[in-house]
């Protein structure tokens, strides 16, 4: 079960690496295909709606295939997308390069959850979708900040090659330590679109869009942030990317303890404590002494969010978890592009670093607002079961 969960890590360790690493050389890259710092921020808008596009389509139709195939192939694709991203001579086919690396993204965090929680009792599953999705978090400890290295010396194309060679080993280690996963019996793409029936499914979804907008909109530009605004310089970025990734870490081994405080009450706080951040990042960001612990609590706080959705969503689709467990990475990445451009247009309306976190603040706000009306429609539907007659 153990090497299972590190072979799954192991693909989430290269996603988290290729998603995070473009945030911290957007100056690299900007100059590398000639165009400017916001309009690079669309490199990231591009990723992001690869995983868009990829996680419900991809999860959809491979319903009735093996698990463990499709985990395979999905890491192939990704390979190759990273490779065309890191051999791209121009802005247009690193776009391109960058969408065909986040098709498998979404899809490959379902599924991927879906396998790992079948591993373990119905009471660990949070723990053990974390420990799945530990590996997107310490990527951020690692491989973010190693790939930032190798992109600032060598050129922004090294870290995307360097995911590429990541993605070959994971279909290796998923061959070798992952299970046989047939698909569930009464598998289709029929079955699967029947869970976007439910309301629930589309309230948690609509937190992970709204929720963490503010996030993306305030990490996507992170490192201008914190050498325009903090003053740290940029040899200082790999190690601020560090932090962040502690953070992120920190806040995946926490998610399961606050889930078992019940997942609506943890995922309502988590929103909460998302705009209460970002209300305060913007000031924190003004100075090196509080916009590193900033940065550290803008890793931890929104991934302790991360499980909770993504268990939440899987309880209420039933008969459609894959989809709805891709669709939680789709929305996330929704988040993601959205956050991306809104911050890149308030810089391009000529405020500073700091108002990108502040419009961000308002959007968790908007979440905990959907949070609070899907647990209030779950205790009406509740109480109106338990009414019924036996």
């Amino acid at each position: 079960m153990r090497l299972a969960l590190l072979a799954l890590a192991l693909g989430g360790f290269g996603i988290g690496t290729t998603e995070f690493v473009t945030m911290g050389l957007l100056p690299q890259i900007a100059a590398g295909v000639d165009i400017d710092i916001p309009t690079a921020g669309h490199v990231v808008s591009s990723y992001a709606l690869g995983v868009v596009v990829g996680a419900p389509t991809i999860a959809a139709l491979t319903a009735r295939l093996p698990r463990k195939q499709v985990l395979v192939w999905l890491m192939v694709v990704f390979a190759l997308g990273n490779l065309a991203s890191a051999l791209a001579p121009s802005y247009g086919v690193l776009m391109v390069g960058r969408f065909v690396s986040g098709l498998p993204h979404g899809a490959y965090f379902g599924l991927g959850s879906v396998v790992a929680a079948s591993l373990v009792p119905a009471h660990r599953r949070t723990w053990a979708v974390a420990m799945m999705l530990a590996g997107l978090t310490v990527a951020n400890i690692l491989g973010v900040p190693v790939g930032t290295l190798l992109g600032q010396h060598l050129g922004w194309g090294w870290p995307y090659a360097l995911v590429a060679v990541i993605a070959a080993v994971t279909v290796l280690a998923l061959l070798a330590w992952v299970p046989a996963q047939p698909a569930e019996d009464g598998a289709s793409v029929g079955a699967e679109l029947r869970s976007l029936r439910k309301v629930q499914v589309w309230f948690a979804l609509a937190i992970g869009t709204v929720g963490f907008g503010g996030m993306f909109a305030t990490f996507s530009y992170i490192t201008p942030t914190m050498t325009d605004l903090a003053g740290f310089s940029e040899r200082a970025v790999p190690l601020l990317l560090v932090v962040y990734g502690v953070g992120m870490t920190t806040g995946a081994f926490l998610a399961g303890r606050v889930a078992q405080r019940g997942i609506m009450r943890g995922i309502v706080l988590s929103l909460a404590a998302i705009a209460v951040l970002l209300l305060a990042f913007g000031f924190a960001a003004q100075h090196r002494v509080t916009a590193a612990p900033a940065v550290f609590l803008l890793g931890l706080v929104p991934t302790v969010l991360v499980p909770m959705l993504q268990t939440r969503l899987m309880d209420v689709a039933h008969e459609g978890q894959s989809l709805a467990a891709a669709l939680n990475h789709s929305t996330l990445n929704i988040a993601n592009a959205l956050g991306a451009w809104l911050g890149g247009a308030v810089l391009a309306a000529g405020y500073g670093y700091a108002w990108p976190s502040r419009l961000g603040a308002g959007l968790a706000v908007l979440g905990v607002l959907v949070a609070g009306a899907s647990a209030w429609l779950g205790r009406r539907q509740a109480h109106a079961v338990r009414a019924v007659p036996a």
